[in-house]
């Protein structure tokens, strides 16, 4: 969905003893904070793209929230993954940024270790210099409070592995489809790209200006992510 559209809280499975499960809202409703990056150039069936190739394959980026309901996640994650807690809503930013206007924000990839297979090894692996920031306003607060300043250039894997990745199979991606990246965070806790990270599953609450404190994301919450 596009930014600013209400995301309402998902129900689903949950089981507080992880064997016995019952039906109920979700109460730990998370943020993740991801790029989007979108396809510009399709690949025919069957057909993986090359990870020296992938770059003319995308078109440009975009902010993504991959919402998350983490009581629901944890229990269905095992033996299947997530389904159902991710499936809900996924929020985009209304503006895509080309990867011409990126590249003077390209900045070299850490070196990989272990080194990638040779499918996905690059000549110069790189990513982009982008700070990325979420903040939360509550709904009796005056404005935003930043909870968290992240940097794209903190992912592992650069977006052409990952498309590559993607396609390794033989999957056929088409013009407009959308990759996440994944959540991204630093190795400080101030960098830390979901609630669920920021307060160690529960355990640590973030302190709001005006008193209040959240653990998970309550009714009424408005969240902002800015990339610059």
């Amino acid at each position: 969905v596009l930014s600013g559209t209400d995301v309402r809280r998902p129900k689903g499975q949950v089981s507080a003893d992880q064997v016995t499960p019952t039906w109920s809202e979700c109460k730990r409703l998370d943020f993740e904070l991801e790029v989007g990056a979108f396809i510009g150039k399709g690949n025919e069936l069957g057909t993986p793209i090359k990870v020296s190739q992938a770059a003319d394959h995308i078109f440009g980026l975009c902010i993504l929230n991959d919402w998350s309901a983490r009581d629901l996640q944890v229990w269905e994650y095992v033996p299947l993954g997530p389904f159902n807690a991710k499936n809900f809503a996924s929020t985009i930013s209304p503006w895509v940024v080309t990867m011409e206007a990126l590249e003077p924000f390209k900045v070299s990839l850490p070196e990989q270790d272990p080194q990638p297979l040779p499918y996905l090894r690059e000549e110069q692996p790189y990513s982009y210099d982008i700070n990325l920031e979420v903040s939360l306003k509550s709904p009796t607060m005056d404005g935003f409070h930043s909870i968290t300043l992240s940097n794209f250039k903190y992912l592992y894997w650069s977006i052409n592995q990952q498309l590559t990745h993607h396609t390794e199979t033989g999957c056929n991606m088409n013009v407009g489809d959308l990759l996440g990246s994944g959540t991204i965070s630093g190795t400080e806790k101030s960098e830390y790209g979901s609630m669920l990270e920021l307060t160690w599953g529960g355990k640590d609450k973030i302190q709001l200006p005006n008193g209040e404190e959240r653990v998970f994301l309550k009714d009424g919450d408005t969240l902002h992510m800015d990339g610059f």
